[in-house]
């Protein structure tokens, strides 16, 4: 099996220079397309509300991700506090809202990866790392100069800003964003968005062309590549349609895409009569069956 894409980034010498330009970032942070340009490396916070420090909510081998991750041994999951999006539905709103987490140290974050991977841990998946990429870039440096060579998944939201991720090409060995919503209403409704689908077409057509499509080695476990999750929302609120055209004409026809049936209301989606309900078997196959009509196949069965 080849090493991870940042082994070969790393001995070229190019994670300083790509560390440099994160962190001066924060200065004025655009880190995302919210753009707030707050000095979070003087305790300014913006949207995200999120300072030069990481929060982390939980390290963990997780075995509830998609099959190529999880494996025999789990996905490494490493979830972090806060969150650039205000979707009203978050399930893990208690994290990514309310902020419950602790403040560690990017050397802290490093020898946590390096646990993961004792326990055998296929991959370390940053969950919602989108706010603290160049703490995550500078914690890996220190990870692989004490022999971290598991990929590395960036398990986001979908919301970022290409300039960005630009910055973790050679990084990154698996992104997994998801594509919320084909719709700019919605986006705007419930995740406080308006240009969701905007930027993250561009930021999914820059990921795409770092590290192509999903590729799993003789175990059908995944070591690079792109994986596009979609949750199917109630009513067609996703706008799934859109989402999956655009995968399919713009991105690649192969793409490893996982549609999502387990939405259920939380956080403040109850106030909200349209999201106020489980998804319908219906409409979830509505969804599977546009997505085979465009022309997409892998990552999703029918039901």
């Amino acid at each position: 099996m080849e090493n991870p894409v940042y082994i070969e980034t790393y001995a070229r010498g190019v994670f300083e220079e790509r560390l440099e330009k994160l962190e001066a970032i924060l200065n004025e942070c655009n880190l995302c397309p919210r753009e707030c340009c707050v000095n979070r490396n003087k305790g300014e916070t913006g949207y995200c509300n999120s300072d030069k420090h990481l929060m982390l909510s939980s390290v963990q081998p997780h075995f509830g991700e998609e099959d190529v991750l999880v494996g025999s041994h789990g996905s490494g999951t490493i979830f972090l506090t806060h969150c650039n999006l205000g979707c009203l539905y978050c399930q893990n709103y208690d994290i990514s809202h309310l902020g419950h987490g602790q403040r560690i140290t990017e050397a802290e974050l490093a020898l946590s990866m390096l646990a993961l991977q004792r326990r055998g841990c296929h991959n370390i998946n940053f969950v919602t790392p989108t706010h603290y990429t160049p703490q995550i870039v500078k914690a890996l440096k220190i990870a692989v100069e004490k022999g971290l060579h598991v990929p590395i998944v960036y398990n986001c939201g979908g919301y970022e800003s290409r300039s960005t991720i630009e910055l973790l090409d050679g990084i990154v060995d698996i992104y997994m964003p998801d594509i919320k919503y084909g719709d700019t209403r919605t986006a705007k409704r419930y995740s406080n968005a308006p240009d969701y689908f905007e930027r993250c077409k561009e930021a999914v057509t820059e990921m795409h062309r770092q590290v192509g499509d999903l590729q799993v080695d003789e175990k059908g476990i995944a070591v690079k590549g792109l994986l596009i999750r979609h949750l199917v929302l109630p009513n067609g609120l996703a706008g799934s349609a859109a989402v999956f055209k655009f995968i399919a004409t713009e991105i690649s026809k192969d793409s490893y895409v996982n549609i999502m049936a387990q939405y259920r209301p939380m956080y403040k989606a109850y106030e909200y009569e349209e999201l106020n309900r489980g998804l319908k078997t219906s409409e979830y196959r509505e969804a599977i069956g546009i997505a085979r009509a465009c022309g997409l196949q892998r990552g999703f069965e029918a039901i």
